[in-house]
């Protein structure tokens, strides 16, 4: 994967940093003297760092050779000459209009091993950033449990929040409270009406003596869906929650509303923090409302270039001129009795952020594309020339098909979800260890089943669908969490048996040559390569990814390579499970896994 470690960031905390940093520096110099002044970044960007199968490093010169207006084969001739003898790498090689460079495979060992060595836990880690970021994820509303399609928001976003705390950021997840809207508001409804006069249909949702132990999230959300439906049937009703969330958007609460909200939202986060999801902050949208801030972004969208009082009176802008569907041209900024609307108030709480943060991240569902596009252009209309970045993910689909949804009823709930993993998990673990003991089992088949739906969900790009197959999700094989969490316990288990828990570890770097070895060595020196990467692209299944070709690979080191009956390599090899356990372990923290000894 491309790498993005800046000198400052890279110098001492990634093996391949000054390594490249020489390579640019020599290959700039080379480009200045045939009279192309390039910056280092520029050159930078085209060294990459992923490689081939023939080399560790790879500087095409198409581009550069038409700009010189010279052959790439010849330039890159006369560019191994210039780029041979810097240190840590073996003599360069062209390869028609290609520069190839690989690592000396002893300095590539040596200075590996060491680096994890020093750094343990901070391996991958990088030098503290002064640019703070907030993450805003989940946010769902304070409606009932979360289902696992919503969930997927969570796993991103708290996993690109550890991996750019990783790369040095100072970093503030917030969840962002929509406690004015329709949907809160028909919570509100229907708990603050005795529940006597509740409609048969409605009441019908909730069993008249409570669950024992039930959370709020479940026992609040109950009637929810059956709301939903109700409302669309009965006018009456419907103008009842009308009134109430006028209320809420002018600030006046309702009853009960905000215990309701932060009841439900105690059960919804209890789930998330089952999966290892916490939050620094929480932001309600009404204190928007409560302290004038939506009212000042009223005030300045009413004086923005394409504003457009309506004949009813109402406030919205033009968005035409910024390529949203024609049928939401007009943005509602103001209705006609003066209530505000989610975009507006919105926009309130990113002024807060910009205020505080210089970047700011947004990860959203596909369903939210437009919003996010309609945020931008009511920035652009105020004169802000900041915008948050959007990570934007596709849905969570279940092998009976379909996405779900929480109004509709159709939503396949987290807490039944892990609940069903613990059990699967269970089952799995005693068909292999009969020898555990009770408390051992529900320990490990707790981990390895919150371990593996995370993984899961992280392992497939944000812009892909996820199917969720059990049969994928909790394989011991393949692309998935146990698999990691195996890798990881295998390295302790050679590490207990040689009866070498705690280093030091020493090694001789020219003992170490064998093919598997070197590649494993590979592997490990490109942890913070790939941090750096998905702190700036937020492509989190990168970092899974990498993780799981890391186990792989130290699985075949393992296969094909003694470590406990090996002879003088014994101790050097030694020392690369224990590197390989410890930056699969470095690995587990940002992706949010927990590590086994056992399994």
């Amino acid at each position: 994967m491309p790498g993005d470690a800046s000198r400052d960031a890279g110098a001492g905390f990634d093996p391949w940093a000054p390594v490249i940093d020489s390579v640019v520096d020599t290959l700039a110099a080379s480009l200045r003297k045939r009279g192309l002044a390039w910056e280092p970044p520029a050159v930078r960007a085209l060294v990459d760092e992923q490689g081939s199968e023939y080399a560790d490093l790879a500087i095409p010169l198409h581009k550069v050779s038409a700009l010189l207006r010279q052959p790439a084969a010849s330039l890159a001739s006369e560019l191994v000459v210039e780029l041979g003898g810097l240190s840590g790498l073996l003599p360069p090689v062209a390869a028609g209009p290609y520069l190839n460079l690989s690592a000396d495979p002893q300095w590539l060992v040596r200075v590996t091993l060491d680096q994890i060595a020093e750094r343990k836990g901070a391996y991958g880690h990088r030098s503290a950033l002064s640019e703070a970021v907030c993450v805003e994820h989940t946010s769902a509303n304070p409606t009932g449990p979360f289902h696992i399609g919503r969930v997927r928001n969570g796993i991103i976003g708290d996993t690109l929040a550890r991996v750019l705390r990783a790369a040095g950021h100072p970093v503030t997840t917030q969840y962002y409270v929509d406690d004015v809207g329709r949907q809160a508001a028909m919570i509100t409804w229907i708990w603050s009406k005795p529940a006597t006069e509740w409609p048969p249909e409605i009441r019908a949702t909730v069993p008249e003596t409570p669950e024992a132990g039930e959370k709020p999230d479940l026992r609040l959300g109950r009637p929810y869906p059956a709301v939903s439906a109700y409302l669309k049937e009965h006018a009456e009703a419907r103008e009842e929650v009308a009134l109430l969330t006028k209320r809420l958007e002018r600030g006046e609460g309702g009853p009960g509303h905000r215990q309701f909200a932060e009841e439900i939202l105690g059960g919804m986060t209890e789930s998330l923090a089952r999966i290892g999801i916490r939050f620094d902050e929480f932001v309600w949208e009404s204190g928007f409302v409560r302290d004038g801030s939506v009212e000042k972004v009223v005030e300045r969208l009413r004086r923005a270039p394409h504003a457009v009082q309506e004949e009813n009176g109402a406030w919205a802008i033009d968005t035409s001129g910024y390529g949203l569907p024609k049928e939401t041209a007009r943005v509602i900024v103001t209705r006609a009795d003066g209530t505000t609307l989610y975009p507006t108030r919105d926009v309130a709480y990113h002024l807060s952020k910009f205020a505080r943060f210089p970047r700011v991240i947004d990860v959203l569902g596909q369903d939210h594309q437009l919003h996010a596009r309609t945020l931008d252009a009511l920035l652009a209309e105020m004169g802000e020339s900041r915008r948050p970045e959007f990570v934007i993910y596709q849905d969570i689909t279940v092998p009976e098909g379909g996405r779900m949804s929480t109004r509709k009823g159709s939503a396949v709930y987290l807490d039944a979800l892990l609940d069903e993993a613990v059990e699967r998990a269970r089952k799995e673990v005693l068909a292999r260890r009969e020898d555990l003991a009770v408390g051992e089992v529900e320990e490990i088949a707790t981990k390895v089943a919150c371990s593996a739906v995370r993984y899961h969900i992280l392992r497939v790009a944000s812009e892909k669908t996820v199917g969720f197959r059990w049969e994928d999700a909790l394989s011991f094989e393949g692309r998935s969490g146990p698999f990691l969490q195996y890798a990881y316990s295998r390295a302790s288990s050679i590490l207990r048996k040689a009866e070498r828990t705690t280093g030091p570890y020493p090694f001789d770097p020219e003992l170490l040559q064998h093919p598997q070895e070197l590649a494993l060595v590979r592997s490990l020196s490109k942890l913070p390569s790939t941090v750096a990467y998905v702190a700036r692209t937020s492509h989190v299944h990168t970092l899974a990814g990498y993780a799981h070709g890391l186990a792989e690979r130290f699985n075949r080191f393992y296969q094909f390579v003694p470590v406990l009956k090996a002879g003088q390599e014994r101790e050097g090899r030694l020392a690369l499970v224990a590197a390989s356990r410890q930056v699969l372990a470095n690995c587990f923290e940002l992706l949010g896994i927990d590590p086994l000894e056992r399994m």
